[in-house]
């Protein structure tokens, strides 16, 4: 039996109100475009990556995670344009250009940052099996949910003053009070006009373990037969089947305070992962609290004295040796930064205002793609090349906000041989260096 060929459609439109740029915010270093991106190619069942956009900045940092982009048209990217109907155009555009249907589609939310393999995986399979028309991911939940307002019609409201039973048996008004109905045991104005239950009766409220769990839409992901989604144009139909996840990792970024909780959760959910030499093509480090401490000693005459760890200066010098280019860039317009470049003998930028202008102008000098960058850096005024770059890292000592953008943290502080251990990171523990 020939392997289903599996489409996640990741939709990724350049316009966002809540968060400006969305798609492109990173999170732990990483765009969620390309999170996105990176677990639809991580799921064992997935055969194809697209991403719908109407962005040439989105599109390119689709490419360059693995993904092909397609272009959506304008008609198809506005406020009010539906996920489906994006959905649908990309499966028409993949179809022409590959010469092959899907017989499975998704519809993967950039919005949800710390999806995993495994659920993608998982709702296809429920599909490519036969045991559902459609799949979605959703969230284990033992909460009670209330509403304002009268009870719908045959709703027990719970007991009155005197201890009487309420039955809703007739319409609400269309503000919510009572209208022309009668309560049972209850009289007009009483709880049925006040807050109720809406999964529970509020006169009984069970223990946790003796209730049965409901299950909140994640948004993460949806799965659709592919035919079936063509026929009814819409992600739910026939049978639906749930795909429960963990819901500590369920996250939906809609305005700037989400995106800061996902930004400081990704160091405690990420998988952690360090880079290996072929990850990168060059090595750009800040100096100070990277390469030192973040102290400065200043003598009685002004001058200014601060220390750097021996075991950095090894690493910085098995970097070299293994032939990736190399620069210190820093704020500081210090000589001690450039007696330090000295000793290690590798360039040096410093007394630069915008750290992000320089790093773009140096790549494009050395003609090294960004994305293909290390950039290791401890405080706010690195942020910037953070975006910039493919490998963010943050040594342990850096700021929270730096730590939470970063792609990967050192266990060691900066000054104490951070740089060491990112040498270790892509050469091995014992720093052997490949042939030039």
């Amino acid at each position: 039996m020939p392997t289903p060929t599996v489409l996640a459609v990741i939709p990724a439109r350049g316009g966002s109100k809540g968060v400006p740029a969305k798609n492109l915010a990173p999170v732990a270093g990483v765009p969620l475009v390309s999170r996105a991106v990176r677990a639809c190619l991580r799921a064992r069942a997935v055969t194809d990556v697209v991403v719908s956009t109407d962005d040439a900045a989105i599109a390119t940092e689709a490419r360059a995670a693995g993904a092909e982009a397609i272009h959506r048209p304008a008609s198809l990217a506005g406020d009010t344009a539906t996920s489906e109907s994006a959905v649908l155009h990309a499966m028409d555009a993949f179809e022409a250009t590959r010469g092959r249907r899907a017989d499975v589609v998704l519809l993967v939310q950039c919005t949800s940052p710390f999806l995993t393999p495994e659920e993608v995986s998982e709702a296809a399979d429920r599909i490519t099996s036969g045991t559902a028309d459609t799949a979605l991911t959703v969230s284990p939940t033992h909460g009670f949910l209330w509403r304002e307002g009268r009870a719908p019609t045959g709703e027990t409201v719970g007991t009155d003053n005197d201890g009487d039973t309420g039955t809703v048996t007739g319409p609400a008004s269309s503000e919510g009070t009572v209208g022309t109905g009668t309560e049972t045991g209850i009289d007009a104005g009483g709880p049925a006009s006040g807050a109720h239950g809406v999964n529970h009766d509020k006169a009984h409220r069970p223990r946790r373990q003796d209730r049965e769990p409901e299950y909140l839409e994640t948004g993460a992901v949806y799965a659709m037969d592919a035919e079936g989604f063509r026929t009814h144009r819409h992600r739910f139909f026939g049978r639906t089947a749930l795909v429960v996840t963990d819901p500590s990792r369920v996250l939906e970024i809609d305005d700037p305070h989400d995106l800061a909780r996902a930004r400081a959760l990704a160091p405690l959910l990420d998988t952690p992962t360090t880079p290996r030499i072929d990850d990168v093509d060059a090595v750009v480090l800040d100096f100070d609290g990277t390469q030192t401490d973040d102290r400065v000693h200043i003598d009685g005459e002004g001058r200014e004295f601060v220390s750097v760890h021996r075991g950095d200066g090894l690493g910085i010098a098995a970097l070299r040796r293994a032939g990736l280019p190399l620069l210190i860039l820093s704020t500081e317009q210090n000589p001690v930064v450039a007696a330090r470049a000295r000793k290690l003998k590798i360039p040096v930028l410093h007394g630069i205002d915008r750290k992000d202008l320089a790093l773009k102008q140096w790549c494009e000098e050395q003609g090294i793609d960004p994305q293909r960058v290390l950039y290791a850096g401890n405080d706010v005024n690195d942020l910037p090349c953070f975006h910039l770059v493919g490998w963010p890292v943050a040594v342990s000592s850096a700021h929270d906000s730096v730590r939470a953008a970063a792609r990967a943290v050192t266990v060691t502080p900066g000054g104490s041989g951070a740089i060491r251990e990112i040498a270790a990171w892509l050469l091995g523990p014992e720093l052997h260096t490949p042939d030039a």
